[in-house]
């Protein structure tokens, strides 16, 4: 089963509710067959996004077009978009199939070729032996794949993601976004994925849009967005456990970090600034004197294969990365050492160098 790929382009749109502004000419391009995960903090504009592209939500500026076609002012039946939601919105009154098939049967599809998409589907996510079941018999996991299925039914030009799997418990969440991806990549059709969990997004995307306050922080590949964040909101969303952020002031090429160490920032200019360093960035100094920063063992979280270690560094709390099997133990002093960095503008918030 396959669907012919369609780029989506948003062009200076425009959002307000009433007469707050919500999106502020927010411009975008998604590329034919691409997977693009928005992401952001609640509130920050990327559902209102996706159900405008939907033709679900007005919007009072701009354009939206789909593989090639402005779409402004066409109804959602017209647009050739699949949307599968964060609650499934299932008929719980229809069987499987029915639900899989409803939407081609109100479209006029004949019977055999609706029969024929229902159970292609079903094999592609292997819930063929679900057909029969209604809603309520079903599991949280089984019930996103019957939505996922109705959606594939269709062979849009796009499938839309809200949030579908906000409502799963952390194992099956894990297993269902390898399920996406596999399917995205079988079936090779445009995907616009909307989430807060950023773990979803470093882990689905082939690019990711950061969005904060309606407007977009950042666009790229994943790990693009990690090691070189061009702002300290997009450093500091992206990554678990978080970027590490300390004050720096810098001056004639080094920086001087709490407790006195000091790190070299050639090319900085003077003046307060703010230090982002990832915990796996960390590492135990092989001497003091050679120690970026000086700091007492806090709080210890082993995870198995790895420990997180939380070192207090005269006041600034910090989180490094261990071997599981390390020998750290509390109330120990540490003397670390900054293995790579971001340099951000202590008031723009905007990266103004990386140090490797």
């Amino acid at each position: 089963m396959s669907s012919s790929p369609g780029g989506v382009s948003i062009r200076r749109v425009t959002k307000f509710y009433g007469t707050v502004e919500v999106l502020p000419e927010l411009s975008v391009e998604v590329q034919p067959g691409e997977f693009i995960v928005f992401v952001g903090p609640s509130g920050c504009g990327k559902s209102t996004l996706l159900r405008m592209i939907a033709g679900l939500e007005a919007f009072q500026s701009g354009e939206i077009a789909i593989d090639g076609r402005t779409v402004n002012g066409l109804h959602p039946s017209e647009r050739d978009i699949a949307m599968v939601f964060q609650d499934y919105a299932l008929y719980p009154h229809m069987t499987v199939r029915r639900n899989m098939g409803f939407g081609l049967q109100m479209r006029g599809t004949p019977a055999g070729e609706t029969e024929t998409r229902v159970r292609e589907a079903a094999a592609t996510l292997q819930i063929e032996h679900l057909l029969e079941r209604r809603p309520r018999e079903l599991s949280g996991g089984q019930r996103q794949r019957v939505a996922m299925g109705r959606a594939i039914v269709r062979k849009p030009k796009v499938f839309l993601f809200d949030e579908p799997l906000s409502n799963l418990d952390a194992k099956l969440r894990v297993d269902m976004r390898g399920e996406i991806k596999a399917l995205h990549q079988r079936l090779a059709t445009t995907s616009i994925y909307v989430t807060h969990d950023q773990v979803e997004a470093m882990t689905m995307a082939d690019r990711i849009v950061v969005m904060n306050h309606g407007r977009i922080e950042q666009v790229g590949a994943p790990l693009t967005l990690y090691h070189e964040p061009a702002t300290r909101f997009v450093a500091g969303f992206l990554g678990a456990p978080a970027m590490n952020f300390l004050p720096v002031e810098v001056s004639g090429g080094e920086g001087v970090l709490p407790g006195g160490g000091r790190l070299p920032l050639p090319g900085v200019r003077a003046g307060a600034a703010e230090l982002g360093v990832r915990p796996e960035r960390l590492r135990a100094a092989v001497s003091s004197d050679s120690a970026n920063l000086h700091g007492t063992v806090a709080a210890l979280e082993p995870l198995g294969a790895d420990t997180l270690a939380s070192i207090d560094c005269t006041g600034h709390r910090v989180v490094m990365r261990l071997p599981g099997d390390s020998p750290i133990r509390l109330g120990e002093p540490m003397a670390l050492t900054v293995e790579a960095a971001a340099v951000f503008d202590a008031a723009s918030g905007q990266r103004l160098a990386l140090t490797r």
